[in-house]
């Protein structure tokens, strides 16, 4: 009997224990509970249309426009939610993207985004937020470059405050190891897969030399002071990117296919060909090299966890009811 009890406490143990493991996988009522694709189906039937048009209209323009929405989307959302923040233009240049982490966002992103805001705003005027419309545009140009296409979550508000002082520590750093980004992706409920997932997002896009020169050269000769780096690849990064290079100098994230959305990425890293130092350390740590060496091998596990990830991110600190609005200018307060 006593053998019984025991059995049964333990049984209830564990049922208790998935039913909490549960509940804290499912989004709360602050973050996504209210939100749903068909959010503006009556209220702006046309927008998904249009925010692609718009969007596939910049990408034939220039191809930046893909990596460029993308980390402005993932630059907004980690800082204070997705809420737009960080489209706002400030006089005194003390807004969010005024930060220094944020002054690397290349212009096209935040230019996509005005392209489209005006766009839906001839057809459904002061109905769409500037942070629905980012979280549209960020799927599609991972779609229009040969990625997977989700079902982006909608009902976000445009935040009400930009400021440059909040962007302190709230980003990831391409110096950074394991433990330091994945402390940064914890903070916002994000595992170290979400972030073996999510910086899949290099896979486009380029980065200014002088974010990884450090890697290139030591102060006394030319070799390469990162050993994880491959000898031929940090050669041809010399190349490219000489000593005291300027400021406007860049190089594709991805050597291999950068501006098509794939996980070749990944491959890069197992074969030492990853740019940041953030980036190489997913494979050299033992944390993460499991995942990575994953979606190396399988670009269909790579896109399922991509998605699933952008669904998590884009939940991240929306805004509702009197704690946002839905600006009439994206780079503008209402008020």
């Amino acid at each position: 009997m006593e053998r019984r009890r025991r059995g049964l406490c333990t049984a209830v143990t564990v049922a208790v224990a998935a039913a909490v493991a549960l509940i804290a996988a499912m989004p709360s009522r602050g973050e996504a509970a209210y939100m749903s694709p068909d959010y503006y189906k009556a209220t702006c039937p046309n927008l998904e249309s249009t925010v692609r048009w718009e969007v596939a209209r910049k990408i034939n323009e220039t191809v930046v426009t893909i990596p460029a929405v993308l980390r402005l989307f993932f630059h907004d959302c980690l800082v204070q939610g997705c809420d737009a923040s960080a489209l706002i233009a400030s006089p005194n240049d003390d807004a969010e993207k005024d930060a220094p982490d944020n002054m690397s966002l290349a212009g096209d992103g935040f230019d996509t985004v005005n392209r489209v805001k005006a766009a839906v705003e001839e057809k459904c005027p002061g109905v769409v937020s500037c942070a629905d419309i980012l979280a549209v545009a960020a799927r599609d140009v991972v779609s229009l470059s040969s990625g997977p296409k989700w079902a982006v979550e909608l009902g976000r508000l445009d935040g009400l405050v930009s400021k440059a002082s909040d962007v302190d520590g709230k980003l990831p750093g391409p110096d950074m190891h394991v433990k330091q980004l994945a402390a940064v992706f914890q903070k916002n409920g994000l595992s170290t897969h979400d972030l073996v997932a999510l910086s899949g997002a290099h896979t486009v896009g380029f980065a200014h030399c002088t974010r990884f020169t450090n890697r290139l050269y030591n102060h006394s000769s030319d070799e390469a002071t990162d050993p994880s780096m491959d000898r031929n690849y940090a050669t041809q990064l010399m190349e490219a990117c000489p000593r005291n290079v300027g400021p406007t100098i860049a190089v594709n994230m991805d050597p291999v296919s950068p501006i098509t959305f794939d996980n070749i990425y990944y491959a890069n890293l197992v074969g030492g060909l990853g740019l940041f130092t953030s980036d190489q350390v997913l494979y050299t740590d033992k944390a993460s090299r499991a995942i990575v060496k994953e979606f190396a091998a399988n670009q269909t596990a790579f896109f399922d966890a991509f998605v699933s990830s952008m669904v998590k991110l884009g939940r991240l600190g929306v805004k509702k009811g009197k704690d946002g609005e839905v600006r009439r200018d994206c780079t503008k307060f209402n008020h």
